[in-house]
């Protein structure tokens, strides 16, 4: 079955089926039939994080999982969410009802039961500063899991579920604790020029809604967001980068490390632009790559080589894919793959 409608590359791939789970029981009950049929199974969401380098032998299983549930006290609001709500609908539907805290994360494309396993985060905020827990099921036994935030193991762009839940568990709700004593995110991009003593998350949302529209392509164009991560370094390296580039944008961490602006090092490596067949590297952000054409994932998985490999040579710093690489079997390894 034709893949293209369910990853945001617009990739022309395909796998043996395509199936639909609207409950825990249907997604359990697919689950097995994939496994008395020998075949692989693919978790996905829309497919806004994935990167297909051929086609899928197996069973592409959606997780379409519905149902936000509120309850509040004087401290708080606890929001639990079915995996299958698409995220920005939850920003949305929380800055509606005056439940800060998701604005800084408007406009991340994807379903709500991706979100932990990538530890989606923008303009300052992440995931896991909400996360309160994440319900999975086993899914060689049906059992239901609920794993505290602790347990989530959560980590620049990183979790739990990239290592030891990367197989054969589900995630089918997400749990979020948003606090009463709400404060503004203010430390990235536009949003530095809003003045912390009088905004509103409804700014904030509407400011990281045009920011994000102004830099990222047309849906239109196949693309799965940033490709790469911004990567983390020491203090004694982001020294010696800021005294021959000042200008860099980097960002300190508590624990120590240095964040610097992969799409600054691309940009610097003046790559925007640069086509590689029928993928380009974004005019307007050097961190996403573009099917321009029909582009297949080799030819995308070979500009993000050259990209890296030219960004390696440059400056020293490996960049690390942030999208996941799906081969015929599953999920590869990424870095593997474009060394």
């Amino acid at each position: 079955m034709r893949l293209k409608p369910f990853n945001t590359f617009s990739l022309n791939v395909y796998a043996h089926r395509v199936a639909t789970a609207h409950n825990e029981a249907q997604l359990f009950m697919l689950w097995k039939q994939a496994l008395q049929m020998n075949r692989p199974v693919l978790l996905l969401g829309s497919g806004s994080n994935v990167l297909f380098l051929e086609n899928y032998t197996g069973i592409v299983l959606l997780n379409r999982i519905k149902g936000i549930v509120i309850q509040e006290d004087a401290e708080a609001w606890y929001v639990h969410v079915g995996a299958g709500e698409l995220w920005h609908d939850l920003v949305t539907y929380t800055i509606n009802r005056q439940i800060p805290g998701l604005e800084n994360l408007a406009l991340i494309p994807g379903y709500t039961g991706s979100a932990p396993i990538q530890n989606i985060g923008a303009y300052g905020v992440e995931l896991q500063d909400f996360c309160k827990y994440v319900d999975i099921i086993q899914l060689d036994n049906g059992k239901k899991i609920r794993l505290s935030a602790l347990e989530c193991q959560f980590g620049y762009r990183d979790s739990i579920f990239k290592h030891n839940y990367r197989d054969n568990y589900a995630i089918v709700a997400v749990g979020l604790r948003f606090s009463k004593f709400w404060r503004p995110v203010l430390n990235y991009g536009e949003l530095r020029l809003l003045n912390p003593h009088h905004i509103t998350p409804r700014q904030i949302f509407d400011t990281v809604c045009t920011m994000r529209r102004n830099k990222l392509p047309n849906p239109k164009i196949g693309n799965a967001g940033s490709f790469f991560k911004n990567p983390l370094i020491d203090t004694k390296t982001a020294t010696q980068l800021l005294t021959c580039y000042p200008d860099i944008p980097y960002y300190p961490q508590t624990n120590g490390g240095v964040k610097i602006a992969a799409g600054w090092l691309i940009d610097r490596c003046k790559l925007k632009g640069y086509q590689f067949g029928n993928a380009a590297v974004y005019e307007k952000q050097a961190l996403i790559l573009i099917n321009v054409g029909h582009a297949n994932g080799s030819e995308i998985a070979t500009l993000a080589k050259y990209v890296r490999d030219y960004v390696a040579d440059k400056f020293a710093i490996w960049l690390e894919p942030e999208v996941r690489f799906i081969g015929a079997e599953g999920e590869v390894d990424a870095i593997g793959a474009l060394s």
